[in-house]
Parts: structure tokens; sequence; C-alpha cells
């Protein structure tokens, strides 16, 4: 199948942030997809967006943890295996761990990709007027990678953190988080208002 560019977008942001590439068979792959029950929303657009992809509808699963005995309600759909998201796992994941590729810069083009994964993985301190986006269990090199793609593909100039424990993370200061803001604004769903700066809401 031919993915529209629309669709390679939102699928860069989809990979960079919550979805998961699942290996099936030696070229082939699917994508699964998961949003806490307060989500159902955002998971459903994401299915809608690649119709040829996704049969049937996302199911509603309660999980109770074996430890903390707390209950976990979330989404979860998955796609069709196909040679195409195959070619995506293998840029995307190596020894099997998700990672930040090197070729990002041409992945990683449009204002709405970078918006998907910043609905996945994205902060907004009001307080502050400051962003982030968590990459999680990325090398320092991968982070840096994240922040040139940045400044060179949307003219945003973040810095890398060093959260320790929780790893990584992109930092856009009060400026830098109008720019984002206005960059993404027009594509955040309702659902994730709390994100985005109200200029950014008002811009787009």
């Amino acid at each position: 199948m031919k993915l529209s560019t629309e669709q390679k977008a939102i699928l860069a942001g989809i990979v960079l942030g919550d979805g998961y590439l699942q290996k099936t068979g030696k070229k082939n792959a699917r994508l699964r997809l998961e949003q806490g029950a307060n989500q159902k929303e955002y998971l459903f657009w994401k299915v809608r967006k690649f119709p040829k992809l996704f049969q049937g509808r996302p199911r509603y699963i309660e999980r109770k943890h074996p430890t903390t005995g707390r209950i976990y309600k979330y989404w979860r759909h998955q796609s069709n295996s196909t040679p195409e998201l195959g070619k995506w796992r293998s840029i995307f994941y190596r020894d099997g761990k998700k990672r930040i590729p090197s070729n990002l810069e041409f992945l990683l083009r449009e204002p709405l990709g970078l918006a998907v994964w910043y609905m996945d993985d994205g902060y907004y301190y009001v307080r502050d007027k400051i962003s982030y986006l968590h990459l999680g269990k990325v090398s320092r090199d991968e982070a840096e990678i994240v922040k040139m793609i940045l400044e060179k593909n949307f003219r945003i100039f973040p810095r890398v953190l060093d959260k320790k424990k929780k790893g990584f993370a992109i930092y856009f200061p009060p400026r830098e988080t109008i720019r984002l803001h206005e960059k993404i604004g027009k594509f955040i769903l309702p659902l994730f208002n709390y994100k985005i700066a109200m200029q950014a809401h008002k811009s787009s």
C-alpha cells in the first residue's frame, strides 16, 4: 500500500510517540495503538486516518496490576500486517528497541507529524510558559538529532535536557514554546487544548 503525505506525517508522529510497530515475519510489521480510557477520541482519530490499515473497531480493555491492584483502563487497536510498516520498523527499531533514526530529517518534515508526537509525549506548563517533549530512554546523540531536526525543519530552537531516570527531553523555553505552538496549534485536537498556549489557539 502507498501512504499519502498526510498519512506519512501522522505515522512518523505515532511511531516517535506512543505507537508500537510489531514485527510479523521477515519483512512485515503491524502497528499497535493504545490510549488511556480518557483518550478514546484520540485513538479513534488515528484509526480513521488509516482506513486501509485498520479493520473492525478498537477494543476497550481493563487490566489489573498484579502488585498494586490498580485497574488500568485503555483502548487498543492493531493494524493489518504489511511490508510498508515493515520498512518503517526497520528504520525506527534496532535490536527490537525503538530509536531515533539518523534520517529523521526526511521523516519529520510536516508540522502535523510534530503535532501528533507532541500530543503523545508533549507537556505544557502554564505557569512557566514552557514545554517539554519527552524522549525517554534514548541516547544523547539521538536527542541531539531531534534538536537538530527541530531547528532545521521547523526553525524552533530548543535545548536537550538529561532528566536522569526519566531519560532525555527536549526543552522549549517560553519564546520557543510560542514558536512550537504556533507551528502545531491548528492540528491539536480539542482533547489536548491544555497542551497549547492560548495565543496558539487564537493564531490557528
